[in-house]
């Protein structure tokens, strides 16, 4: 006989989707008007998988498992590795070459900003490098005296 210490044990942790075969008994033990606690030892099944079970019968009037909501991603592992590669390569490309090349190689049709957010995702954030005056040799010699004068300044 198990003690209820090693019941628990044994549910304890995620599982795997429940089958349609599991599923179906828990229908029918509600019809027979079984409480959740009794289908729930009968069948060696949470409570909380029992009355899950039983209120999307409820709602949906099906079992099934549905789709999952929200659009598929467009970028499968395949073409996320050729991105990163690509952008390995050569780090300077724009986005635009960048999405004809996956065009070209992969058959992906992907807009730029798709690839952007794609970069983005992976961990790679193009920034424009900030415009630096030139400094000439004139300057140079002007800036100098006015330095050296102020080397020595406080906040």
């Amino acid at each position: 006989m198990q003690t209820a210490s090693t019941n628990i044990g044994e549910r304890m942790g995620r599982s795997q989707e429940l089958s349609d075969s599991k599923r179906g008994p828990v229908i029918g033990g509600h019809l027979g008007n079984k409480s959740i606690r009794d289908i729930s030892w009968l069948l060696n099944i949470p409570r909380s998988t029992v009355s899950g079970i039983i209120t999307k019968w409820k709602q949906l009037g099906t079992t099934a498992t549905q789709p999952p909501s929200g659009r598929p991603r467009h970028m499968t592992g395949r073409g996320q590795r050729m991105l990163k590669r690509t952008v390995r390569r050569s780090h300077q490309l724009s986005a635009e070459s960048i999405a004809k090349d996956l065009q070209t190689w992969c058959g992906l049709q992907m807009s730029p900003t798709t690839v952007c957010r794609e970069l983005h995702g992976m961990g790679f954030h193009g920034r424009a490098a900030a415009s630096k005056p030139s400094i000439t040799k004139c300057n140079a010699k002007r800036r100098m005296p006015w330095c050296k004068a102020r080397r020595h300044w406080t906040l």
